[in-house]
């Protein structure tokens, strides 16, 4: 059986743990230093790890003086040599524990007002995050837990039945198994829509200091659940090419108002579209627009509904 990743990224970080306590000590010498070279350059996860616990050392105050005070000309007492030993060997744990420490900490992945990016995760599972987005990932041994704190993202998640994929937000959890998913966390609601695959749904409340999770919804391919702490639950099955347009910059709407179309274009940053009279807003709009040309929009509602595109001061308006 083959080592898993993380245990062989463990076996390395104390590897340049112990070679960095090595060349900081006595026992620096010149077949050490061809020696440490030939480490290095054995793989390029060496390097990596050898920055990583060469920073470590810099923070913690008097790791490098424990390990160079072994380096006195005269010989010393057993008594002392052992101490002194010891010393060096607690640094070098030290080290390795701390460089651990900056290795398994929790990547956070985010994206402005604007942006968009795909990211490739340790087990091979993809997250592609939309606008304004914040993702914490959290894989542990036995499970792989992220948190969406906020914005939008699709899942494309690396089969691994004995290592669940969990995606957290403020009001829901996402179960999955190897599947293909979009969660979308807003200040009112969760929407999680399932391309392929099965996830299970539950939604958090809190009660006094914990957490529940209530009973779980089974989402089949095309379905569509929306939670709110005001509302019902709501499952339906929208248009999927309207949930995964934004992946080519675009934004479909299917018989939204006029105010929720350009409420969705804010969301990549302003628009800059306004109406010069609010009893538009309930105007209904249908049809696909560029994330990157709210111009394009606006002129072509005004087409559609027999009303005109103003524009003034960077803004543009739309009116009767």
């Amino acid at each position: 059986m083959r080592p898993q990743p993380d245990i062989i990224e463990e076996l390395v970080l104390a590897e340049a743990s112990a070679w960095l306590a090595r060349l900081q000590g006595p026992a620096r010498t010149a077949a050490a230093e061809a020696a440490f070279k030939s480490w290095l350059a054995a793989d390029a996860s060496h390097a990596r790890a050898f920055t990583r616990v060469t920073d470590t050392w810099d923070i913690i105050p008097g790791a490098a003086r424990l390990s160079v005070g072994a380096t006195a000309p005269r010989a010393r007492r057993p008594r002392q040599r052992l101490l002194l030993a010891a010393a060096a060997c607690f640094a070098c744990l030290l080290i390795a524990g701390a460089g651990s420490w900056f290795y398994l900490r929790d990547p956070v992945y985010r994206t402005a007002i604007g942006e968009q990016r795909t990211v490739t995760l340790s087990d091979g599972s993809y997250v592609t995050l939309n606008t304004d987005t914040e993702l914490t990932v959290s894989y542990r041994k036995g499970v792989r837990r992220l948190r969406l704190h906020h914005g939008e993202a699709m899942f494309d998640v690396a089969k691994n039945p004995q290592r669940p994929f969990i995606v957290q937000t403020s009001a829901a959890q996402v179960r999955a198994l190897g599947t293909v998913f979009d969660v979308r966390s807003d200040p009112d609601r969760i929407a999680v829509y399932l391309i392929k695959g099965r996830v299970e749904v539950s939604q958090r409340k809190a009660s006094r200091s914990q957490i529940q999770l209530a009973q779980a919804t089974v989402l089949s391919p095309g379905e569509r659940i929306t939670l709110s702490a005001h509302a019902k639950q709501i499952l339906d099955r929208p248009n999927a090419a309207e949930i995964t347009a934004w992946r080519q910059g675009e934004v479909m709407f299917d018989n939204a108002t006029l105010a929720e179309a350009i409420a969705e274009l804010d969301r990549y940053g302003d628009s800059h579209v306004q109406l010069g009279d609010p009893a538009l807003a309930p105007l209904r709009v249908s049809g696909v627009f560029a994330i990157r040309d709210p111009g394009e929009f606006a002129s072509t509602i005004a087409q559609l509904h027999g009303l005109k595109v103003a524009r003034s001061n960077g803004r543009t308006l739309i009116e009767r």
